[in-house]
């Protein structure tokens, strides 16, 4: 559906502040025009919404270039590998039209007609201005061309089929754009703009069903992807709820997600594991009032449905005499965590994952901020080597069914799984 004038005016003014010349330094365009300044730098602009698309994080592997590709994502229907979008004329992107750019952006398909596969996330930026898919392109066109050919995908038959993904077109993605609410705040929609598209957070953050499609009606209530639990291996991880649920964010304060987005630290939570990434890469980067819209956001997100249940009484105290040894001088025997020593395990969103494999990794292998991130809590070593399978199930019960905190119980093959 078409917006409005004024609408579309305002749009305008919205995605003239997302997009910036110098990284952190925001400007505002003018009431009714676009983001462009006069005598700006496209590509500098560009630079700053790639890092509010964390493009680097999924185009950089290990040991390559910046942006040559090659990083590995492990999906239920075989491993894709990311691509080289650097300008190299043969293995990357530089015979690519701005044309065939946006097209990839906003519809998935390729320079080449190919389709591509969702693990790139063009279902979120579709909703991209133009503006600012010109600021991208280009950023892109200015980067150094890297020659490194991408290592084939290993999909199963028929998943290695690209034609099939016109069919999943069809069923699972409409082309959009950004469209303007005109009932919130102009905060709230620059929010959206930055959660729901460049910032792609229901990539991990919304579950999916069996074709891997994000679930529209769980939207940001928290997913299951796989991703490094140290070097050179990978796990399943859980990713927390973002809405306003009592095991999402219900607890936490805008202010919370503001310093957490920001530095990679509130008095809620730290970051830790594929975090590491997302706060290192892209958050960090960040003017403040973007990173205060997005809190705005995802603070008025309506609670998803809670269909966890807790453990019993009876798991949940199996546990109480590992956490006491363990954990409790860092998080407190009333799991209220300290500003020193550890975050609060009460009401913590990751404790309370529907799926426990966050957690589980985090005792098992342990949470260790990004060197670039100063947090004021001190790193965790991993148990795995001090506790066994059953115990560290004990714990995790004890801390999903105490304090409040919601989340279904950990049987000890759920810890076997994650080793």
């Amino acid at each position: 559906m078409a917006i409005g004038r004024v609408q579309a005016l305002a749009a305008a003014v919205l995605i003239g502040a997302l997009t910036t010349p110098v990284l952190g330094q925001e400007i505002a365009a003018p009431e009714g025009r676009s983001f462009v300044v006069e005598g700006s730098d496209f590509a500098v602009q560009g630079r700053y919404l790639a890092a509010a698309g964390n493009c680097i994080s999924c185009h950089t592997a290990v040991d390559g270039e910046p942006f040559a590709g090659n990083v590995p994502f492990q999906t239920p229907f075989g491993t894709i590998y990311s691509s080289n979008i650097t300008p190299d004329p043969d293995t990357g992107i530089g015979r690519w039209t701005k044309e065939q750019f946006v097209r990839a952006m906003r519809e998935g398909i390729r320079g080449d007609g190919a389709h591509l596969y969702p693990a790139f996330p063009y279902p979120a930026f579709t909703i991209l201005s133009d503006e600012d898919l010109d600021a991208l392109w280009a950023f892109v066109r200015g980067l150094p061309a890297v020659q490194r050919t991408v290592r084939a995908n290993e999909l199963r038959f028929p998943f290695n089929q690209r034609s099939l993904m016109a069919v999943w077109n069809l069923l699972f993605f409409t082309p959009a754009r950004l469209q303007f609410d005109p009932k919130k705040s102009q905060e709230w929609n620059r929010g959206a703009y930055l959660v729901r598209g460049l910032g792609h957070c229901g990539a991990c953050h919304t579950p999916r069903n069996s074709f891997g499609a994000e679930k529209a009606e769980l939207a940001l209530a928290g997913g299951l992807y796989k991703d490094w639990v140290r070097p050179g291996e990978m796990r399943l991880w859980s990713t927390p709820n973002l809405t306003g649920a009592k095991d999402g964010l219900a607890s936490w304060q805008t202010s919370d997600l503001e310093r957490y987005l920001k530095s990679g630290h509130s008095p809620r939570a730290g970051i830790f594991g594929p975090m590491n990434e997302v706060v290192g890469n892209s958050t960090r980067h960040l003017g403040e009032a973007d990173i205060h819209a997005m809190a705005v956001y995802l603070k008025d997100l309506a609670p998803a449905v809670e269909i966890a249940t807790s453990p019993s009484a009876t798991q949940a105290s199996a546990g109480q005499l590992v956490y006491t040894l363990r954990c409790a001088t860092c998080h407190l025997p009333d799991g209220s965590g300290s500003i020193t020593t550890g975050p609060p395990l009460a009401g913590s969103p990751v404790v309370q994952t529907r799926d426990p494999a966050a957690l589980i990794n985090i005792i098992l292998y342990g949470a260790r901020p990004a060197p670039s991130q100063q947090p004021s809590w001190k790193s965790m070593d991993g148990f795995a080597s001090e506790l066994d399978d059953t115990e560290i199930a004990n714990l995790s019960n004890y801390l999903r069914g105490s304090w409040g905190n919601v989340g279904s119980p950990v049987t000890p093959a759920d810890v076997a799984r994650q080793r």
